[in-house]
């Protein structure tokens, strides 16, 4: 199979199945103040079993970090060779931290992991699988939240991830973990939406997007009402300004696969109305405060105070 954007790709003979066609990964990790979680985070990464695919650097970008992310990060470096630090002096954003990751990069596919995520065994594979198809450009992985479902706050956010999986079942949708062939263009360090603007260029030069939902990654959801509102009210901010500056509608602004996906999901937890009515409250209140926010036309933000209650993933 020969696929002409994978130049550097490894040609392996395997005993009875002749040549076939090996691809390298470049990871990036970005890291803010992550010293509590991105050492699981990396050794969920360097623990991840490929065929077809060879993991060649994991490259931990950490933006003016004051915590003990670097020495984590330093320690991890000592004992696997794929593993280096790349260091900000000052914190730009993610997207000025992913530009870096990308000119240091050297794989055939780049994978994208946040420091505050963890990747459950056999994730790095399907999500890298559909690359054996050249025509697909972008992946993205399957986030589960290790919140529990007893409060408000905690359903809130089960149910928020729990509708962008039935989403993208139906329109592909990345976030979280992601991965997408050499875009060989920086990106705009004026907003936040990386992935977003990842997919929307490759898509453009014709590649497609992928879901790919056996691509388990955990993450932690915010634990308070203030915290969930400030996150989901940035992140919608960040997604109603890819439809401000380059006419690009993220899938879950689409009311009609929103609304299968919440009627999917009543169905599937029909004793729980009442937070399911709670959260979509939540959920629009924030929708309406992006909404009115861009069309005022404040500014999108390059850097975000952390949602703290979000950065100790524990033991999943």
């Amino acid at each position: 199979m020969a696929v002409a954007y994978a130049s550097d790709a490894i040609l392996n003979n395997v005993e009875g199945i002749g040549t076939v066609l090996m691809y390298t990964v470049s990871v990036g990790v970005c890291a803010y103040n992550e010293g509590k979680n991105i050492g699981a985070c990396l050794e969920s990464l360097a623990q991840q079993q490929l065929r077809g695919f060879e993991v060649i650097e994991i490259i931990a970008v950490s933006s003016g970090s004051t915590d003990d992310t670097d020495e984590v990060i330093k320690g991890f470096e000592a004992k696997d060779h794929r593993i280096r630090l790349s260091r900000q002096e000052k914190r730009e954003g993610k997207n000025s931290a992913i530009n870096l990751f990308m000119s240091l990069s050297k794989g055939d596919i780049l994978v994208l992991a946040n420091a505050d995520n963890r990747l459950a065994p056999g994730a790095l594979q399907a999500l890298l699988d559909p690359f054996e198809d050249e025509e697909v450009g972008v992946t993205g992985g399957h986030p589960v939240p290790v919140n529990g479902k007893d409060s408000v706050v905690g359903f809130a956010v089960n149910m928020l991830w729990d509708m962008h999986h039935r989403v993208a079942l139906a329109y592909p949708k990345v976030g979280e973990l992601m991965a997408f062939r050499r875009l060989d263009q920086r990106l705009p360090t004026c907003t936040q939406s990386d992935e977003d603007i990842i997919r929307m260029e490759l898509e453009k030069k014709g590649f497609s997007t992928v879901y790919a939902p056996q691509a388990i990654v955990h993450n932690k959801g915010p634990e308070h009402l203030r915290d969930f509102v400030k996150q989901r009210t940035r992140v919608n901010i960040g997604e109603k300004y890819m439809k401000r500056l380059f006419d690009h509608q993220v899938p879950t602004w689409d009311s009609r696969l929103l609304f299968q996906a919440y009627i999917s999901f009543l169905k599937d937890n029909k004793g729980s109305l009442t937070k399911a009515l709670a959260a979509m409250g939540l959920e629009a209140y924030a929708r309406v405060y992006a909404t009115v926010y861009v069309a005022l036309d404040k500014g999108d933000k390059a850097v975000w105070q952390q949602v703290s209650s979000t950065k100790d993933l524990g033991k999943v």
